[in-house]
């Protein structure tokens, strides 16, 4: 069976374990603090990084999120998450690594430092105008989500696919660390409260992280 090395605070480790419930692939879950990296982790991945996919009967290890949601998607037909014409599946692609690339840089990774790393591991106050930066930038993403969920049943057309997953994921965790906005958002709030009821992410919202609990309305479905 695979197992997916996995912290409960990465994003890209919670967009694997999405597309994996949403494909029926059976996995079990293993916990690596970023902070340690045991030899068994860095030997499957030099770069030190979650989430990598493992399985050690067939001697396959994956790593890097966007390489493991390609690997299934080519091996597993049961819900098709990259979809559509060759333009449609161009256009997946792009609002991935918005999400994945812009989106991290600009809020889920600074909230991380400041909220979870400092506090974990640093032993330090989070920088309040850093934390205000990354809600100002959160505020444009959500508006342009916004502006996409207006035009389009899902944000990368008519179906859901890998791009929502990935917005989901990114957007779940900065919402677990207080960094999300919601006010103005109603467009993007409607169109995460369907994810937030979905069986495959419940398991995400019912996960805590030691000291570090979420807002009270993380896990309401209908907040």
């Amino acid at each position: 069976m695979w197992r997916l090395y996995q912290f409960p605070l990465c994003p890209f480790s919670r967009k694997v374990r999405l597309l994996l419930s949403e494909k029926g692939v059976g996995y079990e879950l293993w916990r690596e603090n970023p902070w340690e990296g045991s030899d068994e982790f860095w030997e499957l991945n030099p770069a030190g990084r979650t989430p990598v996919l493992h399985d050690a009967e067939k001697k396959i290890a994956l790593c890097d999120s966007r390489a493991i949601c390609e690997y299934f998607e080519e091996t597993v037909d049961q819900s098709p998450m990259i979809n559509g014409t060759v333009k449609d599946r161009a256009e997946i692609r792009r609002l991935i690594a918005l999400f994945d690339e812009n989106f991290f840089a600009d809020v889920t990774a600074p909230l991380l430092h400041e909220r979870m790393k400092k506090r974990l591991i640093l032993r330090q106050p989070p920088d309040s105008r850093a934390l205000a930066r990354a809600m100002k930038m959160a505020h444009g993403h959500l508006d342009y989500m916004d502006y996409l969920i207006d035009t389009r049943p899902w944000l990368a057309g008519s179906r859901m696919s890998l791009a929502d997953l990935t917005a989901a994921a990114q957007i779940s965790v900065a919402d677990y660390l207080g960094g999300i906005d919601w006010n103005g958002h109603e467009q993007t709030k409607g169109w995460y409260s369907v994810f937030k009821s979905r069986p495959s992410f419940r398991p995400l919202l019912s996960e805590r992280m030691e000291v570090i609990q979420p807002p009270s309305h993380y896990a309401d479905v209908n907040a």
